[in-house]
């Protein structure tokens, strides 16, 4: 074996590609080729889209594994480590495994070199067939025509919603970029769109493809009530299931695609209106809207788009704080920054931002140019993530709240590196 410990195989790959970004499925496809895997045997759910991706992904894994399913679930980026990644039921697989399947990825390759993310998206999948996963739930990184993640044959192919995000791989407009999406689609199965008003292309795609094709508001519906909702399918529905675990109104949408998935599914995956209650419940997610202080309040959400930001100010809304609202933002540089700080100027009385570092970063200039457009006072900038999140918090008082957004490398440090500063 090239490396003993899971840290030396991630720092290795980092650098072995020549670009850390490189959208394509030829190198990916003549690895897997190589490696030593028999037929699938379990079905395999590709999620694709800008937002809601990850909820989606949570509330599929939830209720299957409520139901007793063994579940493999491949999701990026991480938060705070590389083993979220890859997960079965809900739990992040051991640094052994991933090492073993990195391992035989490295023998597969051959000379070829392949990037970090498909080295990934391969080891998630080996790991899938070692443990003899009973489904694969697989998000795809960006787009999903050329993502590593669309080497793999969905059997059912779920669209969230679709916004302008990743413009220099995926192109400026929603029709674009949502033909990209579909391209996760297969030839005569179904595909579920999330998306209350999707692109064309989108729509477009899964009748050339002749892909049964259920959408939100068309071919399944949902009717929302404060407490409960119902779920309308095409030849069944189950009334009063409980508000979505994850926080937003637009979480009903992505629970009620995720449910339409499953229904796709049966009889081959069968799943019980209790099991399915009990996942929409309680997703494992973090990172979205989610509370890890009360004296102040502290809030973490990966939002860092347009359309995420607003469903972020929309929640800061729906729920005042007592006292002032500190904003620890933090984007990176290939973001539409202008537009995504917008909708949540007018919830925060304070800023305090940072820069971020790589390639896709600067030191926080550009969100303060952003933040200035957008008419926000008291801005501060930092350094670093952690150093803005410490002066935030001695800045708050116990009725004020923090609220953390912008990217997962942000959210992600101060996760792993900050929580001494929280009060439960």
């Amino acid at each position: 074996m090239r490396f003993q410990t899971l840290d030396e195989w991630l720092s290795w790959q980092e650098g072995l590609h020549p670009t850390a970004m490189d959208l394509g499925l030829t190198r990916v496809r003549i690895a897997a080729g190589k490696m030593d895997w028999p037929a699938p045997s379990f079905p395999q759910i590709t999620v694709a889209g800008t937002n809601g991706k990850g909820s989606s992904v949570s509330y599929l894994e939830a209720i299957l594994t409520a139901q007793g399913y063994k579940v493999g679930t491949y999701t990026s980026p991480h938060l705070v480590r590389y083993n979220e990644r890859i997960r079965v039921n809900g739990e992040p697989v051991e640094d052994g495994a991933i090492c073993d399947a990195f391992h035989r990825i490295d023998l597969a390759r051959g000379d070829m070199t392949i990037t970090y993310f498909e080295f990934g998206t391969l080891a998630a999948m080996d790991v899938f067939h070692q443990m003899s996963v009973d489904v694969a739930v697989m998000e795809v990184g960006i787009g999903g025509e050329l993502d590593a993640v669309n080497i793999f044959d969905a059997d059912v192919a779920l669209i969230t919603a679709i916004d302008i995000d990743h413009q220099k791989w995926l192109g400026s407009d929603r029709e674009t970029i949502g033909l990209q999406k579909a391209g996760i689609m297969r030839a005569k199965r179904p595909v579920i769109v999330s998306d209350p008003k999707p692109p064309k292309s989108v729509l477009d795609k899964a009748v050339e493809l002749e892909a049964p094709l259920y959408q939100l508001g068309v071919d399944y519906r949902l009717a929302s009530r404060d407490l409960d909702w119902d779920w309308i399918g095409p030849t069944n529905q189950l009334a009063e299931l409980p508000a979505p675990g994850l926080k937003g109104d637009f979480q009903r949408n992505n629970a009620a695609g995720a449910i339409m998935a499953l229904m796709c599914l049966a009889p081959t995956l069968s799943v019980s209106r209790n099991a399915i209650s009990r996942g929409l419940a309680s997703p494992g997610l973090k990172g979205r809207f989610e509370t890890i202080g009360t004296r102040p309040e502290v809030i973490v959400d990966v939002g860092h788009n347009p359309h995420a930001t607003k469903v972020l100010a929309e929640n800061l809304e729906t729920r005042p704080s007592q006292g002032r609202t500190i904003a620890v933002a933090g984007l990176l540089v290939d973001k539409n920054i202008n537009d995504a700080v917008k909708p949540v100027v007018p919830q925060v009385d304070e800023w305090f931002i940072t820069g971020l570092e790589g390639p896709r970063g600067d030191d926080g200039s550009k969100l303060a140019e952003g933040l200035s457009m957008a008419g926000a006072e008291h801005v501060s900038r930092f350094s670093d993530g952690l150093s803005a999140f410490e002066a935030a918090m001695k800045a708050a008082g116990e009725a004020d709240r923090v609220v953390v957004f912008g990217s997962f490398y942000l959210v992600g440090d101060v996760l792993a590196h900050a929580t001494h500063l929280v009060h439960e």
